[in-house]
Order: structure tokens, then sequence, then C-alpha cells
């Protein structure tokens, strides 16, 4: 048993070491503390360094400890990988470039690895404003259309894989507000760059015999400008060479269909650029005119590679280079060069310049972020506790298993660099009650195997084995729509299939396993010699498909009435995140809690409010800033003057801001979801039948359409959330189904005599009491973050209770009769499909004697 246990074993002690040590350290540590501790050589001498760089801070002449280091190092040449023998920085000799990739390994290491959002830590942000002088040469409408552009494609620089929760929106007709989680400009003075970069790059011509060195200062040729190359020698030392290099580009960026950093052979990192079809035969031409007028000059000629105006290289051209790439190459951390491929795949059509820049506090009070970790605890120990009194023995390893889940499911977060949001911590809570699923369809088919006589042993390896195709059918299906996710969405859509994913892995992984491992171990060293489970819910005799009709009309008029309501009331139903709405900037006297800031918009029926605090980097002056739907700013203003006179309240400025959830990332979740539908009904149809496909679609579509209904009769408007939450719905919903869905295949092979109506009575009866303990433990943890949580934790642990009830309800009453109702009610139209037919004894009999 040891042996055959032993993989297991190993593997889940790496993975469980592997996603400690991926989370720790939890928080940030102050810079210098971690610098100061990570010095293994001349530490008196750094610690010197430090404190010098100290002084700076506090006298003003650096933001930060890590920028005044950075200054002195720069203005004494020192070369500070001489204190840290132990870090490998390659092969890397010109010391600024040294230092510069030596403090920012430092700086990313001395952060906590899962950093917290906006809400919940705060963060850094910019506003962006428009180069007017650009700007004036196109007209407004084609402006409107360049700034939206804009702020999507600074939403996939900053947010690539859609988990860092970014705050972008246009702010007017010219500007963009930024904000990004866990970063300072005191620290990261150059993240603003990145962001606002238009990635202009250019393919010019450097001319063939001239150079600004040989002709006197001046007398520049007609068409050509002086620009200047710093290139590393090979001491390591910065060289310059100025070039005349041609005024009109012969290709542009357009001509590139992606970059990406690569390493070349001594380690240092270039940037590769692919080529478009048409832009590999344009790269082609242009190479063989450089080659021709080189040979005419009798030098070789160079093309000159220049990005936002800045000369990066200009490599020696010899012959034709009938290529499908290229590559910059040029004096580049690692980071800069990262960052010069993600600008190179996003470039922006307008200029933008800094406007300003200020911290954001957190957006939700301190009492609120209690009460949101309060009610995730809450409901956490809840479903923890339901299943150790329902499934004793089993309910504890159960919750066990449940913690490897989480740890790697934070530990793979923490990886890539995700960030955690009260909404993303409310979800992660709700997947608590669903992760144990798994586990209940497990412990449900022992039970059944323990009824027939069987031993524990024997009960646990049946259990597993007949559970096994379920538990992989369903998350076969969830990951495909986390594929579609992943693909097609953008922003927090493709976010929300990247974590969807990783909930999805780490659940098999700690199901199928971790227990397993765990199970098998205790029974067979008799340490677990029966496993006593509660039984609330005994063999329902019901005639579901009878029901099938009434229910189907019944729940239909409801979805009717619910989409009815969201067609009248339009634009209505969308918050902040979705259509904007106004801005209004305030000074004050006497800080206000942002709880009472809340609580003042609610006795005044104000509707949606964002507020925070904002302090200016330049000023330092903190100042209130309040967000509400359009018209609403000025009257709660008012009403927060007239409750609190103390505060000393006065307006600064107002403003209206754009959408955070564009027009294309509604459309992306419009798509993905259509998407999702089509996988789901092929997958289905290919593992099982199609009628049983017909049936998941159509529940997954009554279970989203009566979700979104439902929340919108009781007056909740769409948030940025909403959107996550009812993916998550939809994921629920064909997990749910998939699971009756297959009990339903297996009793059409093992009862070859019952009629279909029967057999999918049976089958529901059998699986009823599964269904009702996944939901019973998923509407705890989600009832738990409704009744403590307050705020968008509100609005989405209610979404969850509706998708919870609905999702139940139709894998019974939908699902399964329109599967029945699909083949005419004829068994003989569903055995049509080999999956579905059943095997006789005859037949087996048969194949076994050939």
């Amino acid at each position: 048993m040891f042996k055959r246990n032993l993989l297991k074993l190993v593997l889940s002690c790496a993975i469980v070491i592997w996603a400690v040590f991926t989370l720790l350290p939890l928080k940030d540590r102050p810079f210098p503390d971690y610098a100061k501790s990570q010095a293994r050589a001349k530490t008196a001498e750094f610690a010197a360094l430090l404190r010098e760089a100290g002084d700076r801070r506090e006298t003003g002449k650096a933001p930060s400890v890590y920028v005044g280091l950075s200054q002195i190092a720069k203005e004494r040449k020192i070369d500070l990988s001489q204190f840290f023998p132990n870090l490998d920085l390659g092969d890397v000799k010109n010391v600024e470039r040294k230092n510069a990739i030596l403090l920012e390994h430092l700086l990313k290491e001395s952060k906590g690895k899962l950093q917290l959002g906006l809400d919940l830590k705060g963060g850094v942000g910019f506003t962006l404003e428009v180069d007017e002088k650009v700007a004036a040469r196109v007209d407004e409408r084609e402006r409107s259309e360049k700034l939206s552009k804009a702020v999507e494609i600074i939403g996939t620089r900053i947010n690539g894989l859609g988990v860092a929760e970014p705050l972008i929106r246009p702010v007017g007709n010219n500007r963009i507000e930024v904000q990004l989680p866990g970063v300072n400009t005191k620290d990261n003075p150059e993240v603003v760059d990145s962001v606002k970069k238009p990635a202009r790059l250019d393919f010019r011509l450097v001319h063939p015999s001239l150079a600004p060195n040989a002709v006197a200062p001046g007398d520049i040729p007609p068409g050509y400008e002086v620009m200047t190359l710093d290139y590393e020698g090979r001491g390591g030392e910065t060289n310059v060479e100025e070039l005349f290099v041609k005024r009109i580009p012969e290709m542009t960026g357009e001509s590139i269909s992606e970059a990406y950093p690569r390493w070349d052979q001594y380690g240092k990192p270039e940037i590769i650029l692919r080529f478009t079809k048409e832009g590999q035969k344009r790269f082609a031409e242009v190479t063989r005119t450089i080659a021709e007028e080189g040979q005419r000059a009798g030098r070789l000629g160079r093309l000159a590679i220049v990005l936002d105006g800045k000369l990066y290289s200009a490599p020696t051209v010899r012959e034709e280079i009938n290529s499908d790439s290229a590559q910059i190459t040029g004096t580049f951390t690692d980071r800069e060069a990262q960052d010069l491929a993600n600008v190179l795949n996003n470039p922006l059509d307008l200029p933008l310049q800094i406007k300003e820049q200020y911290e954001v506090g957190p957006s939700l009070a301190q009492d609120a972020i209690s009460s949101g970790v309060k009610a995730s605890i809450i409901g956490t120990v809840l479903v923890a506790a339901f299943m150790i009194t329902y499934y004793t023995a089993g309910g504890l390893i159960a919750v066990v298993v449940l913690g490897v889940n989480m740890l790697v499911l934070f530990g793979t977060m923490a990886s890539i660099h995700a960030t955690l949001t009260m909404p993303g911590l409310a979800g992660i809570i709700l997947t608590v009650g669903m992760a144990v699923d798994a586990n209940i369809l497990i412990f449900e088919r022992m039970r059944d195997e323990l009824s027939l006589g069987k031993s524990l042993k024997a009960a646990l390896v049946s259990g597993y084995d007949k559970a096994f195709i379920t538990i992989v059918d369903a998350h076969i299906t969830q990951v495909l729509i986390c594929a579609i996710m992943i693909i097609w969405g953008t922003g927090p859509i493709k976010g929300f299939g990247v974590t969807l994913a990783i909930g999805v892995f780490s659940t098999l992984f700690s199901t199928l396993v971790v227990s397993h491992m765990i199970l098998e171990v205790l029974i067979e060293k008799e340490i677990l010699k029966k496993l006593p489970m509660l039984h609330l819910f005994h063999s329902v005799k019901t005639d579901f498909v009878k029901w099938g009709k009434p229910a189907f009309i019944a729940s239909w008029a409801v979805v009717a009435v619910g989409v009815g309501v969201v067609l009248y009331k339009g634009n209505a139903i969308y918050g902040i995140d979705f259509v904007g709405g106004d801005e209004l900037t305030a000074s004050y006297s006497k800080k206000l809690e942002l709880s009472e800031v809340r609580a003042v918009a609610a006795r005044n029926a104000i509707g949606e409010v964002n507020p925070s605090y904002q302090k200016s980097l330049s000023t330092d002056q903190e100042i209130l800033k309040l967000e509400t739907a359009f018209g609403k700013a000025d009257p709660l203003f008012s009403a927060l003057q007239k409750a609190h006179p103390e505060a000393g309240l006065s307006v600064i400025g107002r403003n209206n801001i754009g959408p955070s959830i564009g027009a294309e990332i509604k459309w992306n979740a419009v798509v993905s979801t259509c998407l999702s539908l089509v996988v789901i009904l092929l997958y289905i149809a290919f593992r099982f039948e199609f009628g049983f496909a017909i049936g998941a679609v159509v529940s997954t579509v009554h279970d989203i359409l009566m979700t979104i209904g439902v929340f919108v009769l009781v007056g909740h408007q769409f948030s940025a959330p909403m959107v996550a939450a009812i993916l998550c719905i939809a994921g629920y919903s064909i997990n749910d189904t998939v699971v009756v869905f297959d009990r339903i295949r297996e009793e059409l092979r093992l009862n070859p005599n019952m009629g279909l109506r029967d057999v999918i009575n049976l089958s529901i009866q059998r699986v009823f009491s599964r269904s009702l303990m996944t939901s019973i433990t998923s509407f705890l943890a989600a009832f738990a973050l409704w009744v403590f949580g307050g705020g968008v934790i509100h609005d989405l642990s209610f979404t969850f209770l509706v998708g919870i009830v609905t999702g139940t309800f139709s894998s019974i009453f939908i699902a399964s009769p329109i599967f029945y109702w699909w083949h005419k009610g004829e068994r003989k139209n569903v055995e049509k499909h080999q999956d579905v037919k059943p095997t006789y004894e005859w037949t087996g009999a048969s194949k076994a004697s050939q």
C-alpha cells in the first residue's frame, strides 16, 4: 500500500510545499529592512548606504530609500552587486544596468506575494491627458473613439491575464484615469511610463555614406536627422554613436503581428518582432535596398529601429533578409524588455501626458473590510461544520482536503501575481461550498455501496471508480468554459476564467489525489473502521418527469417577467462600472469615515456611491472623491454638508467619468457566454448524447436568465463583479446537470428493460441527496456573505443564492424533462447512441468467449 501511495504522497507534499513558499511572505516588508537582510558581503558598508539613502528621503532629495540608493550608486559608480554575491545577475557588465536589475529584484521580493486590491489596500492613481496639439487634428467623434480604444489598450498592457484588478476609465472627453493596486510611484517612478508610451515603431534608413562626426556641425543631409545610439562596449561601458537617420520611415509597427522578449546567447534580453505576411514582404524589399546602397557606397548599410523617437539599434545589413522576424537589441533590463514588448503589442493612437498623480486610499472602509472578512470566515466555518456533522469522519477529511485546495488555489494565484479584492475573496469563499461537491459525490457513492453490504475498503474502491468519470466530466465542462473566457474574454472576464480554471484543477488534485490517498491509508490501516453518515433525505419516491411540465412553464414565466423588466429598464440596470457617472472632489477640515458617507447616501436614496480618499503626490493634499450615478453627486454632497457640517466640506471640482467596463468587455462577455454554450453542447453531445446536450444548454440558459431577471426584479444594478458571478452560475449549473445526466446514462445501462421515464425518475431519486447536500453547502457560504457582508458582497452573494437555488431546480425539472421530451419519451431513441446502449448479459458473455 505504501508503494502504491508513495507517488501520491510525494506529489501532494511537493505541491503543498510549493504553494506555501509561493505565498510567503504574506505581507509587504519595508524595502530597507529586506535589502539589509539579503546583503551577504560588506554588510556594514551597505547598511551605511541605506542610512544615507534614508536621509535623502527624509530631506526630500529622494521620494524613497529605493530611489535614494539608486541615486547614490549612480553618482559614485558603486557596483551594488558586491554586497549580494549570492544573487546571479547574469552576464551584465554595465554597472548602472546591473544595479537597476538588482534593485528591481530586491523591491519585487520585498512585496507580499498575493497583493490586495484597491478596495482593501488602495494603491497609486494617475490621470493621463491627450496631447491637445495632436488631438486637435482629429474631430470630436474620432477623438472619443480613440480615447475609448486607449482605455482598452492600457487595460491590456496592465492586465494581461485579467487578474491585476486595475481601474481604468475615461474622464471627460480628453482624460483617462488609471488606478493600480499595490503600487506606489515613490518606489516605481517609471510605472506610469510603460502605460502612456504610444509605442510608435519605425524602421528607417541610416545614411549610407555620411555620419555626423564626418561633416561640419549643422550640416545635415536633406530628409535626415541626427539620432543618438547608446550601446554597451565589450568592457561593459556605455558608448554613444551619432547617426544620420532618415525622417520618413520605410516601415512602421503596423507590419508587426507580435513582439516578445527573449534572451540571447549571452543571457541579455532582446525583443523579437514577428512580421505580418505583408510586413515580411516589405522587410525583404527594405533590406534589399539597404544592401544594394551599401554595396554602391563601399560599406555595409544599416537599418535604424526607432521606438517613440528613440534609436534603439542600428544593425548592419549585408543582403536581403526575407524572414518573418527581426529583433531589437539594446541595453535592456529584463523588465524593460518585457514592458517594451508589451507596448509594441498594444500601440496607442493618441500621445498621452501625465496630468496628475496621487495615492489612492482603500475604497472600502475598515468596518466594511472587517465585516467582509468576518462573513468569509463564518461562511467557511458553516460549510466545515455541516460537512463534519453530516459525514462525520469523512466530512473531517473533506475539510482537511478543502484546506489543501484553498492553499493550492491561493499559491497559484500568488504565482501569477493575482490581486485579491473583496469580491474576489467572496467568490473564492463561495467556491468552498462548491469545492466539496466532489467529496459529497464520492461519499454518496460509498453510501450506495455500503448499503449493498460491501466492506468499507470495497466501498471506497467502487465509490471512487463510479464517481471518477462523473467528477471528470463535470470539471472538463468547466475547464472548457474557462478556456473560452481566457481566449475570447478580456479584463475581468479573462481574469475570472483564469481564477476558475485554477480552482477546477486544484479541486481535481485535492479530491482525486489527496482525499483518495488519505481515505485509502486510514481504511487499509484500519484506523477508520466505519464511515457513519447522516441520511436526512431518504429515497424520494416522486415522479419528477410528471412535475417537469408545470415546473418548466412556471419557471420560464418568471424568466419572461425578469427579461421583460430588464428590457423595460434598459441602461438603468447598469451601475457606474458599465455606464459611468458623476465625479465630485471636495476638500475637508475633518475627515469622514467612508462608512458614514455610504450611510448618508443610503438615507437619502442616492443609489450606488463609491467614496474614496486620494492624496496628491505633488501637493500632499488629501481630498474626498465621490462617484455616483449621473445627476446624484450634488445631492449627495448637499446631504453630507447637512449631516456633517463639522467636516467643512468644500467642492474642488466636478467631472463626468466613463465606464470601467467598456463596450468591448461587455461584448466579449456575451460572446464568451454564447461560445461556452456551443462548447457545452458539443462536449455533452460527444460524451453523452445529443438529447443530453440540448437539456444541458437549455437549463444553463434558463439559469443565467433567471438569475439576471430576479437580480433586476429586486432592484439591484449590475457592477463589474456581477459579470463574474453570472458566469460562475453558468459553471455551477452545468456541473449539477452533468452529475444528473451521468447517473441517467449509468441507469440506462444497468436497467435495460426499464422505460425512459422510470430511468430518469430513478436516477434523480438516487442523486437527489447529493444535489441537496451540494446546494446546502454552497447556500450556507453564500448566506453568510449575504447576512454579514455589505455593499458589493451583499449583491454578489444574493446573485449566488438565486443561482444555487435555480441551478439545483433546473438540473432536476428543466434539463432532465427536456431530455425526456427530446426523445419523445422513447428509450429506443436514446439507445441509438453507443455510450448509453445497454450491455446485456449474453452480449458480455459472447465477447468474453471470443
